[in-house]
């Protein structure tokens, strides 16, 4: 049996964070594109066809599981990171927004995480990162991610990012809760996922919430995210345009705005 390479990792600061990880000789760790920051001397980068697992097998296998990683918003490629030198060597990989970088030991959590489709930062070589299809047509319909969100599976170390604050919820064998689902970074294969219609036709409608909640059902642990980057992106976008801007901090409001020259 091939297990995943073991790693260490220092996470740095407090919002916008980053992670440096430490690789003995011959070790490897496989990223996102696009999230490399600074690496050791040492340490040689290239570019891959999907995750680098032994379990993609040949050439078809590895074209598979990259053509799977399209269907969760991902590219075709990951870069892998490998320390060819003879002593150890550090590379960084950064968040891409505002939030936290998670660290998941897959080994103490039954091997396997669902997450969501652009949760995945970085992963010890060997982590297979693939899709998870939702078996149920509400949750896929309804769900926020559709049908397919993504899926981490292995006994080695894997890094997830998320918005805002993160936190951890342990369930208990039937115990549930009901959660936005933009607020989901990702949960164990242990726990149950189904989507919930928002009851009331004023809740529905004014409530401002959407029109489904996510339900979680234990045994497992969650991890949720206070600011998923849709929202963020979607109140920056309303703030962008002209006829929403308020003038904050001016009693003149828009006529302050045409004053200072940014009239519309």
């Amino acid at each position: 049996m091939i297990q995943n390479h073991e790693i260490d990792y220092r996470l740095y600061g407090e919002e916008m964070q980053c992670v440096e990880i430490e690789l003995d000789p011959q070790e490897t760790v496989v990223a996102e594109a696009g999230s490399f920051m600074y690496m050791d001397d040492g340490i040689e980068m290239e570019t891959i066809f999907g995750d680098g697992s032994a379990k993609e097998g040949g050439f078809l296998g590895k074209l598979l599981g990259a053509g799977k990683r399209l269907l969760v918003g991902e590219s075709l490629f990951m870069t892998a990171f490998s320390n060819l030198g003879s002593g150890k060597r550090r590379v960084t990989f950064a968040a891409p927004y505002a939030g936290k970088i998670v660290p998941v030991n897959l080994n103490a959590i039954g091997n396997k995480i669902i997450c969501q489709k652009d949760a995945f930062l970085c992963a010890a070589k060997g982590v297979q990162v693939g899709i998870e299809f939702q078996k149920r047509l509400g949750t896929g319909l309804f769900g926020g991610e559709g049908f397919i969100m993504e899926k981490l599976e292995g006994d080695g170390m894997a890094f997830l990012h998320a918005g805002g604050y993160i936190i951890e919820k342990d369930l208990m064998p039937g115990e549930s809760f009901r959660v936005d689902t933009g607020c989901i970074v990702g949960f164990t294969g242990t726990v149950d996922y189904d989507i919930q219609f928002v009851k009331g036709i004023k809740n529905a409608v004014f409530g401002g919430e959407g029109l489904f909640f996510a339900v979680l059902r234990g045994p497992g642990k969650v991890w949720l995210q206070s600011l998923p980057v849709s929202r963020l992106a979607s109140r920056i976008l309303s703030y962008a345009q002209p006829e929403n801007r308020k003038g904050e901090g001016s009693i003149l409001g828009g006529i302050g705005n045409m004053l200072d020259g940014d009239g519309y």
